[in-house]
């Protein structure tokens, strides 16, 4: 099998990832399962497909013992992301297939909030969720809507670039690390004497990266960003508490002061086994959330949030029961996904199917 037909597969089969490993079978993740394929390819075989994507320059790093990040188009319509690794003396790579288009809001079943959070003029939004979360693909609806929408001056940092974006109303600029630039924070720093509206940083990896994203916030930026957190008050106590302890009041009052939202999700397996759905958080920056914040009083935020639906906030939970019901998802599926097991099972009481409990989608 060569890199050309284990991409055609994965795209006909509608996978998130593959995996190419020196010496074993071929792996592909579909629907969020893992899946090892009878193929298994001789070492020179799997070494070449893994080459296929990397350039002279890239080889000769990786041969040195370097560990690769790199977003690529493959066949001028798939856009991929790749990391090229070494494990057990030798090479391995994951690759994550992006959609071919930049999906629509209304594809990715994104509530209408949003589009109001990603036109405020400052502040910050995050998207935050689990890996395979679709963190990268609702990040890119955001940033397109702008593009589309908005005549704002864009940059994105990113490790590695992937998806792109064509100037449209907007113009976009696009920065990679270890090519572009050397860190997060130093793109920040540097990115407010480049005359930006937006500024879309892709990780918040470490607290310099949070204060200068903080930062650019306050001198009248719109940021955005994704962290690996489950829930709205989780991402707020790790920002807080992954700053410095003589810090930490301060990112309060900043983080508090400029929050525009924050966006969790998780990808569910639909029921009839076709596929998966997003499920949300929602999170405005409401002038209840942010005093809840500045109080540091986040465990009551889960609460403020259900009493402002209409602003368009929605806890985890309360979209796990709206699915459920819905018929898209199972009971299990909405216990297993739930950071708050007993409140779910609080609000539903007894209207949930006991044989839903124990039995696998």
């Amino acid at each position: 099998m060569t890199f050309e037909q284990l991409m055609d597969y994965a795209i006909e089969q509608d996978c998130s990832d593959v995996h190419i490993t020196v010496g074993t079978n071929l792996a592909v993740r579909r629907y969020g399962v893992l899946h090892i394929l009878d193929a298994r390819p001789t070492a020179e075989e799997s070494l070449a497909m893994i080459y296929t994507i990397l350039s002279d320059e890239e080889i000769k790093r990786v041969e040195a013992g370097e560990d690769l990040d790199l977003g690529l188009m493959i066949d001028n319509e798939v856009r991929i992301r790749a990391n090229v690794y070494h494990q057990r003396n030798n090479l391995a790579c994951s690759i994550r297939l992006l959609m071919a288009q930049i999906p629509e809001f209304e594809d990715l079943g994104l509530p209408e909030v949003i589009k109001t959070m990603a036109t405020a003029k400052n502040g910050i939004i995050l998207v935050t969720g689990p890996t395979g979360s679709g963190k990268t693909t609702t990040m890119a609806a955001i940033v397109d809507y702008i593009n589309k929408n908005e005549s704002k001056h864009v940059i994105t940092i990113e490790d590695p670039i992937e998806y792109i974006y064509p100037h449209d109303h907007a113009m976009i600029h696009q920065r990679e690390l270890h090519r572009d630039t050397d860190s997060f924070a130093n793109a920040l720093h540097s990115s407010l004497r480049e005359d930006p509206d937006i500024i879309f940083v892709g990780e918040m990896r470490d607290f310099e990266t949070i204060a200068a994203a903080i930062t650019a916030a306050e001198t009248g930026h719109l940021v955005l960003s994704t962290l690996h957190t489950h829930s709205a008050a989780q991402t707020i106590n790790r920002i807080i508490d992954g700053s410095p302890a003589d810090k930490q009041e301060i990112i309060r009052s900043q983080f508090g002061t400029n929050i525009r939202g924050v966006i969790c999700q998780q990808l569910l397996p639909i029921t009839d086994g076709t596929g998966r759905i997003l499920a949300t958080e929602i999170m405005v920056g409401t002038n209840a959330i942010k005093n809840l914040i500045l109080e540091d009083k986040i465990n009551m935020i889960p609460g403020a949030m259900q009493s402002g639906r209409s602003l368009g906030m929605h806890t985890l939970n309360d979209e796990l029961i709206r699915l459920y019901k819905e018929g898209f998802i199972s009971w299990k599926t909405a216990l297993d996904a739930a950071y708050d097991v007993q409140d779910l099972e609080k609000t539903m009481g007894r209207s949930a199917p006991m044989s839903f409990d124990t039995n696998p989608i």
